[in-house]
């Protein structure tokens, strides 16, 4: 049987400019562009890129939901509304951890982590 694993995710983006700078201003993350439609993600553990797209990635859509992790959980979420990206789910408790959900400012949703 072949070896496969995850490699790449694609998101898409309303806004790919405003999208790249939440990232990076947030969690310091590096982005390459490749046309004006389409900018790959560095520096965020696991590679990635947005696409142009009025489409959300949101759980309310059936979209897998992309999970970050942090050693700082409410620094992170600090970060996340300084750098304009909207608390959808404040930090809660779940089996093995906390975790809080937010939106950037293309509107998909994410989660970030914490034991």
């Amino acid at each position: 049987m072949a070896s496969v694993s995850i490699n790449y995710v694609e998101l898409p983006a309303t806004n790919i400019e405003a999208t790249k700078k939440f990232f990076s201003d947030a969690f310091n993350w590096n982005f390459v562009d490749y046309g004006p439609d389409y900018a790959a993600i560095q520096g965020a553990g696991l590679d990635g890129g947005f696409y142009r797209s009025e489409l959300k990635a949101t759980t309310a859509n059936g979209s897998a939901l992309v999970v970050l992790y942090s050693t700082e959980l409410e620094q992170a979420q600090q970060q996340v509304e300084q750098a304009g990206g909207t608390v959808i789910k404040p930090i809660f408790e779940f089996p093995g951890g906390r975790r809080f959900h937010f939106t950037c400012p293309s509107g998909n949703e994410y989660a970030i982590w914490s034991e």
